[in-house]
């Protein structure tokens, strides 16, 4: 099954045969990937107070940020619509990246429920400094395993103006943010951003684990454990066509955002105390910048519970040594 109506490009077709799902997901992508947001998404995004974006610098590098408001400053007067009352702190990455026709990923994602549900597209009506629509490509919700469960201070908290540092490598507050995260979003893109495909464009999606699931290998290098999944491999199927990546790490207690990017290669070749364990394969990330901000993101979630996924499956989402 090929051609313009699928709703997978040729990357994310390889990587669904190499996993032995092919035509399966295919006739469940075409049943569950839409081009507008029903109901249900446009009330869920309407409530929320950060949605996760990726979008493309000048070079086609994809990073991950967020944008933030009171809820509300998310809202979808038509199903195809979705408008964003919120810009990019100065310091961000891809403050300067938002403009009309360029592709965008969005993730909607209520930790304290575990929901979560994506919409890809572009952009227009694009106001600098105030907001922005996102035109629908493709709209899924995505189940909610790996999610933590954090429920959120009830006052956006005061903070100083954000605080931002540039780096080709982590430096030790990095690594020590990464070590203890059991959270972070990957930004990806298709091979081609300047089509008008629904398939192609620009994605990013969430990964949870126990602290540590993350490894640092070096300074310049990262892996992580790619964990069974809905088997749409977006994330997957973008770097099987084009390896650049941005990752993004939150502490959602402090505030602080760590921003990378780099390109990542995909190793199907697993050791089977790796899979008995619960990893399908692992993803190595080779660092190219870093970009760190103090005090960027407004909310404070506090933890309340892992995944129970972590654990049922065999598996404690740990990267053996």
């Amino acid at each position: 099954m090929t051609g313009t109506t699928s709703p997978f490009h040729a990357g994310e077709q390889t990587i669904q045969s190499l996993a032995g799902v092919r035509d399966r997901i295919e006739r469940k992508g075409r049943a569950v990937i839409r081009d507008y947001m029903p109901e249900q998404h446009r009330a869920f995004f309407a409530a929320l107070p950060f949605m996760v974006v990726g979008l493309a610098d000048e070079n086609g590098y994809p990073w991950a940020t967020t944008l933030s408001g009171p809820p509300g400053f998310l809202n979808s007067a038509e199903q195809n619509l979705l408008t964003i009352k919120a810009w990019l702190d100065p310091g961000d990455p891809l403050r300067s990246c938002i403009r009309d026709g360029a592709p965008i990923g969005g993730l909607g994602i209520e930790l304290s429920t575990r929901r979560r549900n994506r919409v890809n597209g572009r952009i227009e009506n694009c106001i600098v400094g105030e907001g922005f629509a996102m035109r629908v490509q493709q709209s899924f919700g995505n189940c909610p395993k790996y999610i933590q469960a954090r429920s959120e201070r009830p006052r956006i908290r005061s903070r100083p103006v954000p605080e931002f540092r540039i780096a080709p490598h982590l430096g030790d507050s990095e690594v020590s943010l990464i070590a203890g995260s059991d959270t972070f979003f990957v930004a990806s893109r298709s091979a081609q951003l300047d089509q008008e495909e629904a398939s192609q464009g620009l994605d990013v999606s969430h990964r949870g684990g126990r602290p540590g699931f993350v490894r640092v290998v070096s300074p310049n290098e990262l892996c992580f454990p790619d964990f069974s999944g809905n088997l749409l491999f977006n994330t997957l199927g973008n770097l099987e066509v084009d390896p650049r990546a941005g990752l993004l790490f939150i502490d959602f207690q402090s505030g602080r955002m760590l921003h990378i990017i780099g390109r990542a290669r995909i190793c199907w070749d697993v050791p089977e105390t790796m899979r008995s364990a619960g990893v399908e394969r692992l993803i190595f990330f080779d660092i190219q910048c870093v970009v760190t901000r103090d005090h960027a993101f407004p909310h404070s979630f506090d933890f309340v519970s892992y995944s129970p996924h972590l654990g049922t499956e065999g598996q404690d989402s740990k990267i053996p040594q």
